[in-house]
């Protein structure tokens, strides 16, 4: 999930009548809360959950009351919090001449007694009001989500996929050597394809044949690994027939220690947007530091984790690597100036820190063509 921060309003924008809209979402019921500029309240209204066009047509009757009112044409700004319906609706609702915007719950302010009230009535108008304090040029009020494009939401789909496929693939790896480790077998490796025949062959640790209802057991993991890793093949073959931005993930790849695997989720994952300065990328990588300085008490709570999760694991695993593959880079000296023969928790903070350097130097390079001083590049 990416945040924007752009809340300014222009003086023309202050004179313009405005109409706030508020969306709760759920499954089998939408609330929706309209501030209208005629009217000095907010109007609370139920509608069946996924009806648009009711949502729409609610949104324009209000929107026509108010122009006829006021003589004058209204925008109408509204707001959901992003979660499990996506970005279709933003959408939608953009293409009716809705400035429509999809804010992080995670960043509006609660109360923070022991018992708060929590309602879906309570949640509304808290939405509401923190996009009307958005509006107002009150940037720390809320945060808004950048919303990709379509085809920026579609090329993330098969790095995805093939995290979800590989996770898969290790669970039923572990199953099948779990079940025959219970039997006293220890060597059988169930990923190649002549699996059939040599688990015909097998014999458990005391000599006697595998039993029936384990055996076929075994067989059912099996056949759901290699489909498994059928799929894994076929989206790798779809990801590399794809050349959506084959230009940046050919430029990652010619630094060593990058391969195609980890130049693909970063493209797809960082890469794609632009980037004001480099506190922007480790911040949207969840690198950056979260301190503790309140009175006498002044501590570092270590690193946000507020940003891309995919992206932040595949800059840890890239910062190994760098550190095998490019060990006369700048980055590598800077790291082990201040490592040394350390080890344990020291030299596994000091890798974050190298991954958020990493990923900077990575951006730069994309953005200028220069390569990271020292870094050796692939003939």
């Amino acid at each position: 999930m990416e945040i924007s921060c752009v809340t300014r309003t222009s003086a023309a924008e202050d004179q313009t009548a405005m109409m706030f809209v508020a969306l709760e979402l759920s499954k089998s019921r939408w609330l929706v809360a309209v501030y209208s500029p005629i009217a000095d309240k907010i109007s609370c209204h139920g509608i069946a959950g996924g009806d648009s066009s009711a949502l729409l047509a609610l949104i324009g009757r209000y929107r026509r009351q108010a122009e006829e009112h006021l003589k004058r044409p209204i925008r109408v700004f509204s707001c959901y919090e992003a979660g499990y319906d996506g970005f279709w609706l933003h959408r939608l609702l953009r293409a009716n001449g809705i400035e429509n915007h999809v804010m992080d719950p995670a960043s509006l302010p609660v109360d923070r007694r022991a018992r708060r009230v929590k309602t879906d009535r309570v949640d509304l108008d808290a939405l509401l009001r923190a996009l009307m304090a958005w509006r107002r040029g009150e940037p720390q009020v809320c945060r808004m989500v950048r919303v990709p494009s379509l085809e920026e939401e579609d090329r993330r789909r098969q790095t995805r996929e093939r995290a979800r496929l590989i996770r898969e693939r290790t669970q039923h790896i572990n199953r099948i050597k779990g079940l025959l480790m219970t039997q006293g077998i220890r060597t059988f490796m169930p990923a190649p394809r002549d699996w059939r025949e040599r688990l015909a062959k097998l014999h458990t640790g005391d000599g006697r044949d595998i039993p029936r209802a384990l055996k076929a057991e075994i067989e059912r993991e099996c056949e759901r690994l290699q489909l498994v890793m059928d799929m894994i093949r076929k989206v790798e073959a779809e990801r590399d027939a794809a050349h959506d931005n084959a230009g940046q993930v050919g430029m990652l790849t010619r630094l060593s220690g990058i391969a195609a695997i980890s130049a693909h989720v970063l493209v797809n994952e960082v890469f794609y947007r632009a980037f004001a300065n480099r506190r922007e990328v480790a911040a949207y990588c969840g690198l950056t530091s979260s301190p503790y300085n309140s009175g006498a008490m002044i501590r570092d709570q270590g690193i946000s984790r507020a940003g891309n999760r995919r992206a932040r694991s595949t800059a840890v695993e890239l910062a190994w690597l760098w550190l095998r593959y490019q060990p006369e880079s700048r980055l590598s000296r800077w790291f082990h100036e201040r490592v040394g023969q350390t080890r344990g928790r020291f030299k596994r903070i000091m890798i974050v820190a190298l991954a958020r350097k990493l990923m900077v130097a990575l951006w730069c390079y994309l953005a200028t063509g220069i390569v990271p001083e020292g870094a050796a590049v692939k003939a």
